[in-house]
């Protein structure tokens, strides 16, 4: 195993509950589970993945708990909890009990309230990841950079990944504040980023990859090569041209870098950040 995929979802599609998936994405509108994703990481040279939340509940733990149970190339899941919860203690201590259990996350980029995550009882519940040995994905628009730093600062030995690269908007090439703010972030070297769901911000239809290069550009020099990680965020990434064509821009990209930081990022950084095992 030196392939690793850290970020992707599966769903049975319910429209209700999955209303974030509206008729422009008419394409994912539909189930996606393991038999669907395992012949594109064969194809695409991928030896395993981190399947993560894609609905804030406890009974999408159990599904992506049974589905990794049943498939090996499932190496990991990031999952949710309440926690703000008060018997937040008794969730960490029961999905301590799952191996293939390796952090949580919560949508902070869809809370009205944009800095839920410098709340009291936020940042109880984050306080107690690091003594189960649990990670944290951090999912945010640009915005909420500005409170990130502030709240990675106040967990130094926490296990932080920024999701998404923290969703710049490329469509329309803005760029100055998300580079300056994910720079500052980047300084604290319990965090990491996944190169992950960046053809979703750019124009779907029509990007083309040097959109790409001035944000990757400030990524790998802000975060080093030991700190970051290569993500689809399949099945989401098929709305805005499909797997292929994402990771070859990431590849393309990447082909400049040595062999040992090839591996890293394709892999090896992902294996360590969230303690992957065969």
């Amino acid at each position: 195993m030196n392939r690793i995929d850290s970020h992707q979802h599966f769903w049975r599609f319910d429209p209700v509950r999955d209303s974030w998936i509206n008729d422009e994405m008419k394409n994912i509108q539909r189930d996606f589970l393991p038999e669907d994703l395992e012949p594109v990481l064969k194809e695409n040279n991928m030896d395993g993945c981190v399947a993560v939340q894609a609905d804030q509940s406890e009974e999408q733990n159990a599904f992506l708990l049974e589905l990794a149970a049943a498939n090996f190339f499932i190496k990991g899941i990031v999952g949710w909890v309440d926690l703000r919860a008060e018997n937040i203690n008794e969730s960490l201590e029961f999905y301590k009990g799952y191996d293939k259990m390796k952090g949580f996350r919560h949508v902070l980029q869809g809370e009205e309230d944009r800095s839920l995550m410098l709340r009291d009882e936020f940042k109880r519940g984050i306080s107690l990841l690091e003594g189960y040995g649990f990670t944290y994905d951090i999912l945010i628009y640009p915005d909420q950079l500005k409170y990130t730093e502030e709240f990675v600062t106040a967990f130094p030995n926490q296990r932080f990944v920024i999701d998404h690269i923290a969703k710049p908007n490329i469509k329309d090439q803005k760029i100055d504040d998300w580079a300056k703010d994910i720079k500052a972030v980047a300084g604290h070297y319990n965090v990491c980023c996944k190169v992950s769901g960046m053809v979703t911000e750019a124009d779907w239809k029509n990007w083309k990859a040097k959109d790409f290069t001035p944000y990757l550009d400030t990524i790998f020099e802000a975060f080093g090569s030991q700190r970051i990680m290569y993500g689809s965020d399949w099945p989401v990434c098929e709305v805005a041209g499909g797997y292929s064509k994402m990771i070859g821009l990431v590849k393309d990209y990447t082909s400049q870098l040595s062999q040992d930081e090839q591996a890293q990022f394709w892999g090896q950084n992902a294996i360590n950040f969230y303690n992957l095992t065969n």
